[in-house]
């Protein structure tokens, strides 16, 4: 009897390890029940309230508006003033360029400049000269006349001279070598005065020509001074450019920033319109984000959008807002485009840049650099 007892309870203490067992699982399961039911709660709490009114992507980088630094002229880079990393303003002095070219072009230049101003006085004075010489051809011409008067009245002499003498002839009471002196003498005059006729003109057309040379000395000088002469004009046109070559032998920051991949270096030609360094706005950054096109659905311009960094994390949050969508998705902006005019074309989600641009107060406490990544919340119930 004390051996059988033994065998009677170990059947009973293997049923009650086997439902403790069982108790056991039953509330874990229940448990684990309950925590996906909270969990499902929660999560379709956030999406009611949260959720369903933000989208968001870490698809997201930093980029800027950045300024190439191009010399406007071929020269030797004599000074360099600047190195990577350097923070500039607009107007400071980055490199300087061998200057003597420029300066030798300005000093022509400012010659060429002189010699017009100096032709125009010189042509102005011309028609000075050419009015006087008008004035003396006129004279000419009242005194050409006046000669032909007077071989007109020499000829009506000398005709009627020609004529008395030889009504005489036939009663003898003038000799013959008279008449032939008489008849000489009309011819004389005769030839006089196709001498002054001829004189006449001669003075008209040496007025003409003298007054066609007063017009057209006249034509370059009319309505014009000495500054605004066409060819003054020109020269000064000429010396402004010579003195913009010679002012770009400076070459100067054209925007607020950080100088970036500088590539010049003392004694070295440039040429012009090679860029020898770039500036990056570091205060005036924004950020491209590529959204899923079907998460730009309620997205529009205008909505407010928060922003955080690797660089900071997540207790740096940059407030900003949506101010424009890209002119294509990122597949087909890039150099070579997606080729999907195929049978075995399969659909892929394609993904928008949206530019988002921040508080410049927020920038101001922590910069950005342009590259970084960063994560983009946007808020679509502000309509």
């Amino acid at each position: 009897m004390a051996d059988a007892t033994p065998q009677t309870n170990a059947p009973d203490s293997d049923d009650m390890q086997q439902e403790s067992r069982q108790s056991a699982r039953k509330t874990w399961l229940i448990r684990l029940g309950l925590v996906v039911i909270v969990g499902g709660l929660l999560w379709g709490v956030w999406y009611m309230l949260v959720g369903r009114t933000h989208v968001a992507t870490d698809n997201a980088y930093v980029n800027a508006e950045m300024a190439q630094v191009t010399p406007l002229m071929s020269a030797q880079a004599t000074e360099v003033l600047v190195s990577d990393t350097q923070q500039v303003k607009r107007g400071d002095i980055l490199v300087k360029l061998d200057p003597t070219d420029a300066k030798i072009a300005v000093a022509q230049a400012e010659a060429d400049l002189a010699e017009a101003k100096r032709k125009f006085r010189q042509t102005s004075a011309t028609s000075t000269s050419l009015a006087a010489q008008v004035d003396a051809r006129g004279a000419d011409i009242v005194q050409a006349r006046a000669q032909l008067a007077t071989a007109q009245a020499d000829l009506e002499k000398a005709r009627v001279d020609l004529q008395r003498r030889e009504a005489l002839v036939s009663d003898g009471a003038v000799s013959g070598d008279e008449v032939t002196s008489a008849r000489k003498g009309y011819a004389a005059a005769k030839a006089a005065l196709d001498l002054a006729r001829a004189g006449v003109q001669t003075a008209q057309a040496t007025r003409s020509a003298a007054s066609g040379q007063l017009a057209a000395n006249d034509a370059l000088v009319r309505g014009s001074t000495v500054d605004t002469d066409p060819a003054v004009m020109a020269a000064q046109a000429k010396l402004d450019s010579a003195k913009l070559n010679l002012d770009r032998a400076v070459i100067r920051a054209p925007i607020d920033g950080v100088v970036t991949k500088r590539q010049v270096q003392v004694g070295q030609r440039v040429t012009q319109g090679s860029p020898i360094m770039t500036i990056v706005p570091v205060a005036q950054v924004y950020v491209d984000a590529n959204f899923k096109e079907r998460q730009l659905r309620g997205v529009t311009i205008g909505m407010p959008a928060k922003v955080t960094s690797d660089l900071y994390g997540g207790d740096v949050v940059y407030h900003g807002k949506v101010v424009g969508f890209a002119g294509g998705t990122g597949s087909s902006m890039s150099l070579i485009p997606a080729q999907n005019a195929t049978g075995n074309w399969i659909k892929v989600v394609q993904r928008l840049p949206l530019r988002i641009a921040l508080d410049p107060k927020e920038l101001a406490a922590h910069p950005l650099r342009v590259g970084l990544s960063m994560d983009v919340e946007i808020d679509l119930s502000a309509k």
